[in-house]
């Protein structure tokens, strides 16, 4: 390890690269890339798995994000500077890349365009870069597609990958498996709102989520998801082995449907006889690389 000297925070650098630093005397901050990308959110899933499984005495809590990672320690129980050095070894031992990630995928069935989301939407244009357009509109435009109809489609062509668990239980920012250059890409309000919907289907940056419930939020919304991702209770169906529906690495697959089909769904899920359709998958890192259009239709078919 070498220690960056001379300003504040001081970083220790490990030998693939990655750097950490402390955050008071509870917590380790380490960060794998400057740039966001699947290879490093998935590696960054890998190293924190390796560190779970170390199962080290002190360590209360770990974090994965979109290319780093937070870990929370008990400094009565564990001195930080005892636990980087069992962190650095992680890194150290070259095995950190992320082959394979057993998951699962889901579908999503979500009403675009839906009069919900449009309506909050409208109510929010001071805060917003458009003052007219909707924000399904908004995105569209501005990454080049001639219709909304067009962004629907590329929205729901191939499976998003759950790469950050972030703010809210249940609200996780998912990455499109697409090539960068097809990156679905739209800024976050200029002053968020202070209403969104629950399940509200969004997009900021890169990443697309689920509003688990309704509250203040800056993500463009596109539609809305006819199934909660969130059940604190765990009493229904869907979460009695988990209470969020989409844990880090699960794989979405938004589906459109019309108003019929939605209201259906949400007549099931609020009679709790709604089964989420999903399928096991071994996702591979390096297959995707090799074929990203191929490898995400062959994960669509897998809920045909």
């Amino acid at each position: 390890m070498t220690h960056a000297r001379g300003g504040s925070p001081a970083y220790t650098t490990f030998p693939d690269g990655s750097r950490a630093s402390f955050g008071g005397d509870e917590y380790i901050f380490v960060e794998l890339d400057e740039a966001m990308s699947i290879a490093a959110a998935l590696r960054a899933q890998s190293i924190t798995v390796r560190i779970t499984d170390l199962e080290l005495p002190g360590v209360l809590d770990i974090a994965p994000a979109n290319s780093s990672y937070l870990i929370r320690v008990d400094p009565e129980a564990i001195d930080p500077r005892r636990a980087l050095t069992t962190i650095a070894d992680v890194h150290a031992a070259g095995q950190t890349a992320a082959a394979t990630i057993s998951t699962e995928i889901l579908d999503v069935p979500v009403l675009y365009d839906d009069p919900w989301s449009t309506e909050v939407c409208m109510r929010f244009r001071d805060g917003h870069q458009s003052a007219t357009e909707t924000d399904l509109q908004f995105t569209a435009r501005i990454n080049g597609f001639v219709s909304v109809d067009e962004l629907v489609e590329a929205h729901s062509s191939a499976p998003f990958i759950v790469t950050f668990p972030c703010f809210k239980p249940g609200n996780a920012e998912s990455y499109q498996l697409v090539p960068r250059e097809r990156q679905i890409q739209a800024p976050k309000y200029l002053t968020p709102r202070t209403e969104t919907p629950a399940r509200a289907v969004a997009h900021g940056g890169a990443f697309t989520v689920i509003y688990p419930s309704s509250g203040v939020g800056g993500y463009q919304l596109l539609g809305r998801s006819a199934i909660p991702v969130v059940d604190l209770s765990q009493t229904t169906r869907e979460f009695r082995r988990s209470p969020v529906l989409t844990p880090i690495s699960t794989l979405l697959q938004f589906r459109p449907v019309d108003r019929a089909e939605y209201d259906e769904v949400r007549r099931l899920v609020d009679a709790d006889q709604y089964a989420v359709r999903r399928a096991p998958v071994e996702f591979s890192l390096s297959d995707f690389d090799e074929d990203p259009v191929g490898y995400a239709r062959s994960l669509k078919e897998l809920l045909s």
